[in-house]
């Protein structure tokens, strides 16, 4: 006799997106195949999947083990360019949070701004990625093998601060810019304020990344149980 019963299907792997500000970085992930659980210690309510208001370190230290693949955003503001001229005190929580993930035994990325301290990381830039009209350099520190794109060198103009930009020029969606569609186009993101839009990554970076840690996450010796 024919079986009738279908397979059950296959469960999608469970990513942890902390310091996930309104979801850039986890719509790449989801892209790329994960279920995506965000965590913020604000408010997010424009984050686009599952979302808990919560102390990120604290909730890496009593649920990371429970994912399959961890992502963390550290506050950068320790390492612009705008922190090395008005010399504000914003906090280091890279470390701790390297720190933290390296306990779970999980896949995970670190992400953050050039001059970070992250350990042998590796550069995305928009320029990259064709669909994109922002560089946006950010830096990535796995632990797992990642390798990035050829880098383009940077022909499109920058639009200056403040004003729209004009046919062929990329953006700098950072500060007082001008122009929140055409950021978000610019980024490839439909869903943000002008707000969390300059604190974004665009999501295509994660969704690039992602292939790569699926295939980690979902490997016998990393996949959560």
């Amino acid at each position: 006799m024919t079986s009738l019963a279908r397979p059950l299907p296959r469960r999608r792997p469970r990513l942890l997106d902390l310091y996930s500000c309104a979801g850039g970085a986890g719509m790449g992930y989801h892209r790329a195949g994960f279920d995506v659980v965000g965590v913020d210690i604000a408010p997010q309510p424009r984050y686009p999947f599952e979302f808990h208001q919560a102390d990120a370190l604290e909730f890496l230290a009593a649920h990371g083990h429970e994912f399959d693949a961890i992502h963390a955003s550290p506050p950068c503001q320790a390492f612009t360019n705008a922190q090395r001229i008005r010399g504000n005190d914003h906090p280091d929580l890279i470390a701790p949070t390297r720190d933290l993930l390296i306990a779970t035994g999980r896949p995970w990325v670190i992400e953050n701004v050039e001059g970070a301290p992250l350990h042998n990381p590796v550069m995305l830039c928009g320029a990259m990625f064709p669909q994109l009209k922002v560089y946006r350099h950010r830096l990535f520190e796995t632990n797992f093998p990642l390798s990035a794109p050829a880098h383009p060198e940077h022909v499109a103009r920058l639009t200056k601060m403040g004003r729209p930009p004009r046919p062929g020029e990329f953006m700098h969606v950072v500060g007082n810019f001008s122009g929140v569609q055409a950021a978000r186009d610019a980024m490839g993101i439909d869903w943000m304020t002008r707000d969390t839009l300059r604190e974004a990554i665009p999501p295509v970076f994660t969704e690039y990344i992602g292939a790569a840690l699926l295939a980690e996450a979902t490997t016998p010796a990393t996949a959560a149980a």
